[in-house]
């Protein structure tokens, strides 16, 4: 490995603290009361919900339910961008919203909370990541979908879990070096599978880099017929124990198209629903969080994504407030690197359906 290949920013996080507050629970009467009420305005809102796969699972049963979908970000921004509703409900993080507001200016875009961020969104400051990636004006710049709308305009690409393998590969093979951020773990994979030479920026997702190797080997053991599923933004200890790594919606199918009947998952819990919907018989493992050098007993889920709830959804439709403004200007230079991945995605989907 050269040595660029091996230098890593050394830097601490900058995310804010975790948020206290999360979505409140319902149930019963007011749960349905809740969805009915949603339902009826995003019909009077000419409104469509776009739910993440580690939303509160109600939140994923109401998209399902209103003609709204319910997936990982790449097909999050797809939909958004294909369906005819005036305005889109983003339930997830900020950069998700802002994605969906990039690629569909004219569109109104709301949040059931502005807050609710993401910590490699934190970790990862526009003029910060700009400054360094100056220093290598002969290098691509990719970046992980997970960042704000100013990251974006400053990259070359932008690419999602499912999409950044193939992306990566592309890049290799027309002799790009790159600068990969913002997270270290996913950039760590990329850069082993594919051989790409790549400089990493020194960020982590606060949910997946909480899975641990040693504690996973050991669960692997009181569970050998277990297959391991593994979301490549965690620690390469981990990721080195998978039978399957990928995108949320690459484990979702891997549960549904493998024949085991137990699986350890090291991604974030919310996909439990749509794993559980899917295929009811298969039996779920979360995957260690706990043991030697860790900050909480069970991180398996993202506080940020945990922040969107029903009530605040309901509010949001109310009020019409909660919506998401991007300077054009960076929209402008985000809508490039954007629109390379959707047109790489594009062509790819056609290459697939022509072999097919």
């Amino acid at each position: 490995m050269s040595n660029a290949q091996a230098i890593r920013m050394e830097r601490p996080q900058h995310f804010r603290e975790q948020p206290q507050r999360a979505a409140d629970g319902v149930g019963g009467d007011e749960r349905e009361r809740l969805m009915a009420r949603i339902a009826e305005l995003l019909r009077e809102r000419d409104a469509v919900l776009v739910a993440h796969y580690y939303t509160d699972p109600d939140l994923q049963i109401l998209a399902d339910r209103t003609g709204g979908y319910v997936s990982d970000s790449l097909d999050m921004a797809r939909f958004g961008a294909e369906h005819e509703a005036s305005t889109l409900v983003v339930a997830g993080v900020r950069f998700m919203g802002e994605t969906a507001k990039i690629l569909t200016p004219e569109k109104r875009v709301l949040m059931p909370d502005l807050e609710a961020t993401c910590s490699l969104d934190e970790g990862c400051p526009p003029d910060e990541f700009a400054a360094w990636c100056d220093q290598y004006p002969d290098r691509t710049v990719v970046v992980y979908a997970n960042t704000s709308a100013a990251v974006k305009a400053r990259a070359d690409w932008v690419v999602t879990s499912s999409i950044a393998l193939d992306i990566i590969n592309h890049l290799k093979a027309k002799g790009e070096k790159l600068l990969w951020g913002p997270d270290k773990h996913l950039g760590d994979y990329l850069q082993r599978e594919t051989g790409a030479d790549m400089i990493l920026w020194d960020g982590s997702c606060i949910v997946h880099e909480e899975f641990k190797g040693l504690e996973l080997e050991q669960l692997r053991a009181e569970h050998p017929e277990a297959l391991v599923l593994v979301h490549p933004e965690s620690p390469r200890a981990v990721v080195e124990q998978a039978d399957v790594v990928g995108s949320t919606s690459k484990l979702l199918e891997a549960v549904t198209t493998r024949d085991e009947k137990q699986f350890i998952v090291a991604t974030d819990a919310g996909i439990f629903h749509k794993m559980l919907e899917a295929a009811p018989e298969k039996e779920l493992l979360k995957a260690p969080t706990a043991g030697r050098g860790a900050t909480c007993s069970s991180c398996a889920h993202c506080p940020w994504m945990a922040m969107n709830g029903l009530r605040s959804l309901l509010r949001v439709l109310e009020e019409g407030d909660n919506e998401i403004h991007v300077d054009e200007a960076v929209a402008e230079r985000a809508r490039v690197s954007l629109g390379r991945m959707m047109d790489f995605a594009a062509a790819r989907r056609r290459v697939v359906a022509g072999d097919a």
